[in-house]
């Protein structure tokens, strides 16, 4: 297998192209997915290879885009819908919650609903109003959806090409910060990641600290500062939030006894709060500590210029898992 090294937004454009190529029934429409190629170059260069008919331009009107798809989903197509941020997702909610997620079940099965929805998420990019908020919780709280958040370029290719492989519908969330800044080594070919499967970004004894996203690159580097004062962290990349791998968690926190979750998006209702319950109910009996989150506040997305004080970053995880190492129950 040829291996090269490719940026995220790399790895999903190729993922894109080879799916396309594979299945004439795969189609990829939203806000300027067709003639400017995405916001982020993600859809270049798709709709001058497969033309106007399969890769579309979409109005400005999410409830619009999503709307779509569901109908060329049901008529036997499998879209690729792109919604330019998931902030701008509440534009949207009334299609994804209320027929997205539940049309397997209102048809009583007889309708399957092959629909990847991609939408970037997350700060460090200093974008306006609406652009970065982590809204994960919302979807992972709507039954039925799959969601999934890449953290490598790897990852970003297969377990889209999974996304678009399932048939029922799949929110794939892409990390801003991490389009052209993430970039790894990558198949040529098409493969495959397993939705439902997390990945150990890096082996340790002393502490499960659980990210996903963006937030796994500021995890690894935060274990590597950690081992220096001694302090071995497992970091684990979620990779996928529904469904959600409890055995891969379960086997890491009886290893380390004590966990840590970090994420970018706020403390209260954050898919953070899930997790903690799940590990107590799962693993209450290997916990030595209380259970932490590592979280943004409790404010709505700040301007670009301080969003540093507002997202957690290397320092605050060191400090927080630092503190945690030396806690007991």
């Amino acid at each position: 297998c040829l291996m090269s090294e490719k940026t995220m937004i790399e790895a999903i454009r190729e993922c894109l192209g080879q799916e396309m190529e594979a299945d004439s029934r795969v189609v990829v429409i939203g806000e300027d997915v067709g003639v400017l190629g995405g916001v982020f170059r993600a859809t270049d260069g798709l709709q001058a290879r497969f033309g106007k008919e399969r890769v579309v331009d979409m109005p400005l009107a999410e409830g619009v885009i999503v709307g779509s798809g569901i109908g060329l989903a049901i008529s036997g197509l499998r879209p690729v819908i792109e919604l330019q941020f998931l902030g701008f997702g509440h534009q949207a909610f009334h299609q994804i919650g209320q027929q997205v997620a539940r049309l397997r079940y209102r048809s009583q099965g007889r309708h399957s609903l092959p629909l990847v929805i991609r939408s970037p998420f997350g700060g460090g990019v200093r974008t306006p109003e609406l652009h970065s908020d982590a809204f994960e919780a919302f979807y992972t709280h709507t039954p039925g959806l799959k969601v999934v958040a890449p953290a490598t370029a790897y990852d970003a290719k297969g377990l889209l090409a999974a996304a678009m492989e399932s048939d029922d519908p799949v929110l794939y969330l892409e990390p801003l910060k991490g389009y052209r800044l993430t970039k790894d080594e990558v198949p040529d070919e098409r493969y495959t990641v397993p939705l439902g499967k997390l990945r150990v970004a890096r082996e340790g004894t002393d502490v499960t600290l659980i990210a996903w996203s963006a937030a796994v690159n500021v995890a690894e580097r935060a274990a590597e500062e950690l081992a220096g004062q001694g302090i071995s962290v497992e970091v684990l990349d979620l990779r996928s939030l529904n469904p959600l791998d409890i055995d891969g968690i379960s086997e890491s926190v009886a290893k380390t006894g004590r966990v840590a979750i970090l994420h970018e998006a706020p403390l209260t209702g954050g898919f953070g709060g899930e997790l903690v319950a799940t590990i107590q109910q799962e693993c209450f009996y290997s916990l030595e500590a209380p259970i932490i989150r590592i979280t943004s506040p409790d404010t709505p997305y700040p301007l670009g210029g301080v969003e540093d004080l507002y997202i957690p970053d290397v320092d605050r995880v060191v400090a927080e898992v630092a503190a945690l190492a030396k806690a007991s129950a």
